[in-house]
């Protein structure tokens, strides 16, 4: 805001009105403070704060749609492309701690932090391995949203939407919901009828049983080694 150079009141005005000058100077700057404080506040909120679940999933959805659209590299699976755009698009959004937490277990509760930190990151890549081919059959659908059940105000909620396009049969996405102060954060995804931390935690469980944490964290390595050695598709 442009600074406001104030200046005195003219010599001629008398001392009465000089004095009524002065408070009323002071109440207008406290409105202008108070004015900027306001549209600060505003600017830093989260565009999303105190949104309904269900609209946050929406905008979320789209926003990522347009970029997918707008950059074909994304829409044909490069990975180092992908990953930017996870990081950039989903991940502000997702508790990615609790969800490998979920996937891995009861086994997450014996893990270091540092085997923590090792889970959270390889799942990560696994993900985005796994799913990044699927980004170009989303590059033309558009989102839409199906009746929120459940109440919108409570702390954890499921948000159900498909993925339409012209030609195909919708594709189900659905989404389980935490609230992390005035924010949601994704923490399942359910992709036509299967929720992605249930089908890994039967995969990481028998891993844990057979090798223990380190193990699983070996075999997840190893499984993204190979698919980064891939060819390109």
């Amino acid at each position: 805001m442009p600074e406001l150079a104030w200046r005195s009141p003219s010599r001629s005005l008398s001392p009465v009105r000089y004095m009524l000058a002065r408070p009323i100077r002071r109440i207008f700057l406290a409105f202008l403070w108070a004015l900027t404080l306001g549209l600060l506040w505003a600017e830093s909120a989260p565009a999303h704060a105190q949104t309904a679940p269900d609209k946050f999933i929406e905008t979320v959805s789209n926003r990522a749609l347009e970029r997918i659209r707008n950059d074909p590299a994304i829409a044909a699976g490069d990975t180092a492309r992908v990953l930017r755009f996870v990081d950039e698009e989903i991940m502000p959004h997702v508790n990615f701690e609790r969800m490998t937490g979920l996937a891995v277990g009861r086994a997450w509760r014996q893990a270091s932090p540092g085997q923590q930190r090792e889970l959270i990151e390889q799942f990560r890549l696994l993900l985005v391995r796994t799913y990044s081919g699927a980004l170009s059959q989303a590059a033309d659908k558009t989102v839409r949203m199906r009746p929120l059940r459940g109440d919108a105000g409570a702390a954890e909620v499921l948000v159900r939407s498909e993925l339409v396009g012209a030609r195909g049969d919708p594709i189900q996405m659905d989404y389980r919901l935490e609230r992390a102060g005035q924010d949601w954060k994704i923490y399942d995804v359910n992709v036509l009828g299967i929720w992605i931390v249930q089908t890994y935690r039967d995969q990481f469980g028998q891993e844990v049983s057979a090798k223990g944490l380190d193990g699983l964290i070996a075999s997840l390595k190893e499984r993204n080694r190979q698919a980064s050695a891939s060819p390109s598709r």
